[in-house]
């Protein structure tokens, strides 16, 4: 019996899992019309269609769903024991990918992970930033940083950061035209700076906690937005109270250009936390990671 194309299948995969031949062709370092006549050759051996295409997007048949779920961990299983073998090299090597938001990007992981990068030039480290709640394992991530209580159960998940707070602030001139907020529920009656998650939609409900008793507040504003930065900006100049980690806001506070408010009602809580799979072999280079993330 001949043997199967492995390249084609390869192919086949990541078309799926991408979506897109431009970004499947750009991962694989291929062309876009090479790549389409392998899945084309492919589906014609095997006679039967394996992709949907359309002019926006690519999705798998019933039939390429089903060789999928059965192929494409394998795949993930041969990258990872290549990986692996970088054990054996005076210096390891392999890449890892991490997806967060960009403040503990550049507060927490960078800082921790530039001196490993200086030391181990051969390891490679992509970094996706992202607000929506990614699926690590669907979206072949080796890792990905959440605040710790956000974590599913059946992940390992480490600290790499101290506890947080979260801070409501406005600046001086947006206190000079309406009433400082004593209690959560006052906060209705001021404009807000709202915060939209971008994997389900919907509208970030502002917690608070004083002496064992949780308030949620549904805020109302002028501007929405899906990342933290803007809602910083937004802040200083005037647009309205804003509720993010403290630290976001740090710098601002300590010089006077935001004040923050109902601030006995915002008590510590878990931190940041790298987390991944709990079954996934790991690389040499991932281990050098979550070494340096470590407290």
């Amino acid at each position: 019996m001949a043997r199967r194309n492995l390249n084609d299948l390869l192919a086949f995969v990541t078309v799926a899992r991408e979506g897109s031949f431009t970004r499947a062709s750009a991962l694989m370092g291929v062309t876009q019309s090479a790549l389409s006549q392998a899945i084309k050759g492919l589906e014609q051996r095997l006679e039967i269609r394996l992709l949907t295409r359309t002019t926006r997007s690519v999705s798998p048949t019933p039939a390429g769903e089903r060789l999928l779920q059965a192929i494409g961990s394998r795949f993930d299983e041969i990258e990872a024991e290549l990986d692996a073998l970088t054990a054996l090299r005076d210096k390891p090597a392999g890449s890892v990918r991490i997806t967060s938001g960009e403040h503990v990007l550049r507060t927490i992981l960078l800082p921790k992970l530039m001196p490993l990068m200086h030391g181990y030039p051969d390891v490679q480290i992509e970094f996706d930033v992202s607000y929506g709640f990614r699926d690590i394992v669907a979206d072949r991530f080796d890792a990905g940083v959440r605040l710790g209580e956000s974590i599913d159960k059946d992940m390992i998940a480490m600290p790499i950061g101290p506890k947080l707070r979260m801070a409501a602030v406005a600046s001086p001139a947006y206190f000079q035209r309406y009433r400082i907020p004593k209690i959560p529920a006052e906060l209705t009656k001021h404009r807000c700076i709202n915060i939209r998650f971008p994997t389900h939609g919907g509208l970030y409900v502002w917690e608070f906690e004083r002496r064992g008793r949780h308030v949620n507040v549904r805020v109302d504003g002028q501007v929405t937005f899906n990342t933290s930065p803007p809602v910083v900006l937004g802040a200083l100049d005037g647009l309205g109270i804003a509720f993010l980690p403290e630290e976001e806001f740090a710098p601002h506070i300590e010089a006077g250009r935001l004040t923050r408010v109902l601030e006995d009602w915002c008590p510590p809580f878990s931190g940041y936390h790298l987390y991944y799979p709990s079954r996934r072999q790991h690389s040499p280079a991932f281990s050098l990671v979550v070494e340096a993330l470590r407290l």
